[in-house]
């Protein structure tokens, strides 16, 4: 199929990928986190958390977009802040489509993440800390490896999230050849373009094989990480 693409669809697919990885890899933490407090966690605005962290999922993609872009545009006082003192720009940059796609696909790792602790028995942790480990060593040695397949479907499934994106990256970054154009953006500038009907089949059809190859991983990896975690 790579081989039916021209130059810059292959550009928009690299780009695609390597936006979906960023978006993972620096959402993973704060994901494997909030899964913690919201599965274990007893406090005062725990329901509000819950639903904050589920807001992408409900909001058009388009209006998280448009939110990221007043606080992160390049004329917004954070935005121009962080630009001018730090030089770190995240509106119209790939860095950009990364932390939107991030964003967007932020409640699909949480959700595979909790649910996994959530299945934990707690008495494992109660266990261990009559025999003295703390809260880290309890976490890093027994929570951590337990809920790894839900870390790892949450992670696939968010990279396949990532991949489709469009509304919140288009309107927070423009449509940018060879810096913001992902797989998405690609097709919608096929479809605009005359005669784009067959370029915008074949990265329609790339986006599809994708998307279902993701989630066919997901699901392969959850259960081999389960069978060899002896759950």
């Amino acid at each position: 199929m790579l081989g039916a693409l021209t130059p810059a669809e292959i550009e928009a697919l690299m780009l695609s990928l390597k936006v979906a990885s960023v978006a993972v890899i620096g959402a993973l933490p704060p994901a494997i986190a909030v899964a913690f407090l919201l599965a274990r966690g007893r406090f005062a605005g725990r329901a509000l958390l819950d639903s904050l962290v589920h807001l992408p999922l409900v909001l058009p993609p388009v209006v998280m977009g448009y939110l990221l872009l007043v606080i992160l545009g390049t004329k917004a006082p954070l935005g121009a802040w962080l630009n001018e003192t730090l030089g770190i720009r995240f509106a119209f940059s790939w860095t950009g489509a990364a932390l939107a796609a991030g964003i967007i696909s932020f409640p699909f790792q949480v959700r595979a993440i909790r649910l996994s602790i959530e299945a934990i028995d707690p008495g494992l942790a109660e266990a261990a800390e009559t025999l003295g480990a703390g809260p880290f060593d309890r976490f890093l040695n027994i929570t951590l490896p337990l809920a790894l397949p839900g870390i790892v479907a949450g992670a696939i499934t968010a990279f396949a999230a990532s991949l489709g994106e469009f509304g919140a990256i288009i309107t927070f970054v423009s449509n940018i050849p060879g810096e913001t154009r992902t797989l998405p953006l690609a097709i919608y500038t096929a479809i605009q373009s005359p005669g784009g009907e067959a370029a915008a089949a074949r990265l329609a059809a790339l986006a599809i094989a994708l998307a279902v190859a993701g989630l066919l991983l997901a699901e392969i990896a959850a259960r081999r990480v389960r069978r060899l975690s002896g759950r």
